[in-house]
């Protein structure tokens, strides 16, 4: 029996040639087909509308957990402060010191972006002129 050259680089699928004249072996047990291909996930997109969405969900929440707060410290209270006296419930006096917090926190971060904002402008202007 002659062999056949086969050019390099190819494959071939019939089972190599017995050694001793007998029947050549079995082929190999079939191979599991592998798991389809998904195509790739397009990336979500973040868009000004979906994070006003979320925001305004988010916003919603925390407006019915302050309800249920109100609505279950309705007892009055004493608050002296900078010699002004008032006579409030519990939650509106929390409710108030909350408020009064973002506000401090807004101004500060506000007042941080303000200078970030001017630095820029600032380097903008230094590289143009250089």
């Amino acid at each position: 029996m002659t062999e056949v050259p086969v050019p390099p680089g190819t494959t071939t699928t019939a089972p190599p040639p017995s050694v001793n004249g007998s029947k050549p072996s079995a082929p190999p047990p079939p191979q599991p087909p592998s798991p389809p291909q998904l195509p790739p996930r397009s990336r979500s997109t973040h868009t000004r509308i979906s994070g006003l969405r979320t925001g305004l969900i988010a916003g919603v929440l925390v407006l019915i957990v302050v309800m249920i707060f109100i609505i279950q410290n309705t007892r009055a209270v004493n608050i002296s402060f900078l010699g002004a006296h008032l006579h409030l419930s519990l939650a509106v006096a929390l409710l108030l010191a909350a408020i009064a917090g973002a506000l401090v926190m807004a101004a500060a971060g506000t007042a941080r972006i303000t200078q970030l904002r001017q630095h820029m402008r600032r380097d903008r202007h230094n590289s143009r002129v250089s």
